[in-house]
Formats: structure tokens, sequence, C-alpha cells
């Protein structure tokens, strides 16, 4: 399996893993979501049962008879309910309707009963069939044959001579009766089917952008790894490529001494040193990517010290001073009259500043210069390489600081250069937590600027990482 497949799968599967979880919790928000609103719905239907029911419970009790045979009361009082075991007369006026106190018949029904819990009276669109004996439950959801259901309420009434009792000594009075106040929920349910409806079409909608939003972030979230990956399998092909260079001299060299007659003793001095110089030139490329490693992998925290910006310049310029001298070219450095001091480790800013100094000499053909200078800005303290040599394309300036990147790769090999300065000058500029730029011009030269925090007092003290 090749690493584009195996990104591909991994990728499928994060994906899937998203949409899993984002899917349950869509779920589980659009189910409590659809509970709470089916919730409200209910709370709001038995409020206007119970108001409606509480209305002519207040309207009634002071009307009613404390006769044992209301029969010809109540078709007064309810002329559009049916008495039991007579004709019912569904004729009644608009004002004798409204005595009953509910103006939507097709939805609503009404039952009274007796204190011996006989049926006495029922509306004619009361579901069938219900029985003739009361159910005094409260609250009752019914549902006939064909499949309708029905909300009743159910609640006791009291004569007119104890229409006035108060709630809590009422119950210690004889009953008049009940009455029983029920509702429809052809409505409710169908409102119910259509909020399943939504709910499962918003489901798989939002299941479906969800499967694409998760594609599309999976592929965001794998896209640093992926180059991650590529860039670990340049690096390994560029270290591959750089060490197979010095070990095939190496090896030709070491063949070559073995091959030679006797009688050609005396050029073994000469490749010896052949084979010298390529062993330390894999010495020092072994020991710059071990270098690299460790600035890049290690989040140990160490204890930082302060170290002269001032004395680490100086030094280097002098001491790279013979070696711009060999080629002709003229180093020389400018420090302010202020000391400067940065928290970090000097051996590592040493190589920063050595880097970047023979990295322009190596650049600069003769006659040309490279002017060191340390200025302090604000709170940063400020490193700038100037040279006057070949210049770096603008295309390639992007590049300088990644591992065995060379402008000129044939001139760097010939002096001697592994191709990783300016990845390890960026990194131990990024350890310090610092900023690391490049200006250059083809031909005109380049300007390479370290910037660094100087230390304080305050963090003198603390531990750097």
């Amino acid at each position: 399996m090749n690493s584009r497949q195996l990104f591909r799968r991994s990728r499928l599967r994060l994906a899937a893993w998203y949409a899993l979880v984002m899917g349950g919790i869509l779920s589980l928000s659009g189910l409590c979501m659809a509970r709470a609103l089916v919730q409200a719905n209910w709370v709001a239907l038995e409020r206007e049962i119970e108001s409606i029911a509480g209305t002519l419970h207040d309207s009634l009790e002071p009307m009613l008879p404390p006769s044992k045979a209301p029969t010809d009361l109540l078709q007064q009082i309810f002329p559009d309910l049916c008495i039991v075991e007579q004709p019912c007369e569904l004729n009644p006026s608009p004002i004798q309707r409204h005595t009953i106190g509910i103006s939507d018949r097709t939805n609503y029904y009404i039952r009274l009963f007796d204190n011996q819990e006989n049926l006495l009276a029922f509306s004619p669109n009361q579901p069938e069939p219900l029985p003739s004996n009361l159910n005094p439950t409260t609250w009752q959801t019914l549902q006939t044959k064909e499949g309708n259901r029905y909300h009743q309420f159910t609640t006791i009434l009291h004569s007119a001579a104890y229409a006035h009792v108060p709630e809590e000594a009422a119950y210690e009075h004889p009953s008049w009766g009940y009455l029983q106040v029920g509702r429809t929920l052809a409505a409710f349910d169908a409102e119910l089917q259509r909020l399943q409806w939504i709910f499962i079409g918003g489901f798989l909608l939002a299941l479906g952008l969800t499967a694409i939003a998760s594609w599309l972030l999976s592929g965001l979230a794998m896209q640093p790894i992926y180059q991650s990956y590529q860039r670990q399998q340049q690096f390994t092909a560029n270290a591959a490529h750089e060490l197979r260079s010095p070990l095939a001299s190496l090896l030709a060299t070491v063949e070559a001494i073995l091959r030679l007659p006797p009688e050609q003793s005396e050029q073994v001095p000469a490749l010896l040193k052949t084979v010298e110089r390529q062993g330390h030139r894999l010495s020092q490329l072994v020991a710059d990517l071990l270098l690299l490693a460790s600035l890049e992998e290690d989040t140990t925290a160490k204890l930082a010290q302060p170290c002269s910006l001032n004395d680490i310049v100086a030094d280097l310029t002098e001491e790279l001073a013979e070696l711009a001298a060999m080629t002709d070219i003229n180093l020389s450095s400018q420090l302010p009259d202020l000391e400067i001091h940065v928290m970090g480790h000097e051996s590592q800013l040493y190589r920063l500043v050595s880097n970047l100094i023979a990295n322009a000499i190596q650049y600069t053909p003769s006659g040309g210069s490279v002017v060191v200078s340390l200025a302090p800005h604000d709170r940063f303290a400020t490193i700038t390489v100037k040279d006057t040599g070949i210049g770096i394309p603008a295309k390639e300036q992007s590049r300088i600081f990644e591992r065995f990147c060379r402008v000129n790769g044939d001139r760097s090999r010939k002096s001697g250069g592994t191709g990783l300065g300016l990845a390890i000058a960026r990194a131990i500029v990024h350890r310090h937590q610092g900023q690391i730029t490049v200006k250059s011009e083809v031909d005109q030269g380049s300007v390479f600027t370290v910037r660094l925090g100087i230390a304080t007092e305050k963090n003198k003290k603390q531990p750097w990482t």
C-alpha cells in the first residue's frame, strides 16, 4: 500500500468518526428539541381543556339543582346535550349554545354524571363507544377502534348550596356529580406526525451535510500530517543522497589504495588525505543532522543563561576573518557600546551566527564584503549579516531554510557545504523564540536578519524551553 492510499484510508476513517460523533450529537439534540416541542404542545392542550372545564364548572354550579332527578332542568341548561334514555334535540339557539361555553363543538365533547357515577347527559359527538359508568381518573387518553385519540378531563361538581364552600371543605360535602370535558387529538397527532417527518427529513439532510463537512474537515486535519510525511520522505531521500556521494568517494579511494602496486606506495598518503577529507565530511553531515534533530524534537525545559551577543559577534568576526581573507573578502562588524544579553544557550547562538557569516562568505565573490551588525530595538536585539554576494532568486527565498536546500548546488558541494547551515540557523532561532528573515537580490547581495528578545531581570530567573 502506497502512502497516498494509506492517507486516503486514514482520512476516510477520520471522516467516518467525525460523521458518527456529529450524527450522534445532532440526533440527541434533535430528539431533545422534538420532545420539548411535543411536551410544550401537550401542556398547552391540557391547559386549554382544563380552562374550558373550569369555565363550565364555575358557570354550572350555581344552576345545579339539589334534586335527585334533574332531567328537566338539565334539558334547559344543556340544550346541546343528549339526555340519557331520551331523544336528542340538536337545534339549540346560538344563545343556548353559548351557555355551554364551548363554541368549537366539533373538537370538544361534554359528559355529565350524577353522584352515583351514572351518566346523565352527553354530547352527541362523543367518541364511541364510551362506557356509561364514570372513570374518576382526572386525565385520560382514549382511543377508538378507528384509531382516533381523545384526551379527557374529569372534575367534581357541587350543587348551588355548596358552590361557595372553600376548596378545602368542599370534599366534606356530598358532590352533585361529575363533569367530563374531552377533546379530539386529531390536530395534535397530525402536528406530531408533521414534526416526525420534519425530524426525519432534517436528520437525513443534516447527516448528509455532516458527512460532507466531515470529509472536508478530515482533509484539512490530514493535510499537515501528509505534508509532514512528504517532507520526511524528502528529507530521507536528500539525506541518503548526501551520504551516498561521500561514501561512494570514500569507498572508491579505499579501493584504489588497495589496488596500488608496491612500487607506487608514495601515492598512498595523498589518497589517505582524500579518505580523511571524506570522513570529515561524513562526520560533519551526521553531526549536523543530529543537532538539527535535537533542536526540533527536544521539548524539555532547560536552564538558560544570559549570553552576550557583543562577545559572540566580536569573537566570530575575529575567528572567521582568516577564512574571509583567503578569498579576498572584507569581513567587518558593527557593535553598539551598550552590552546586549539574551537568554539562551551560548553554544547554539555561536553556531547560529557562525552559520550566517560562513554562508555569506561562501556565496560572496572575491573583492566583496560581509558586514555583521548588532543593534538593540526596544525589547529586541537584531543581528544583521549583509553581504555583496551572488544573491538569491526570489522564487528560491522561501526554500533556503529547508534541509539540503542549495541555491548553487555545485559550488556548495565543492566548498564542502552540507546544505543544513540555514536549516540549523532557523531551528536555533525558533528554539530561542526569535525570528529570522532574508532580503536578497540577484547579483546585489543578501541581508539575513535575526531578531531575539533581550534578557531582562525578570526572565533571567525563569526556566527556558
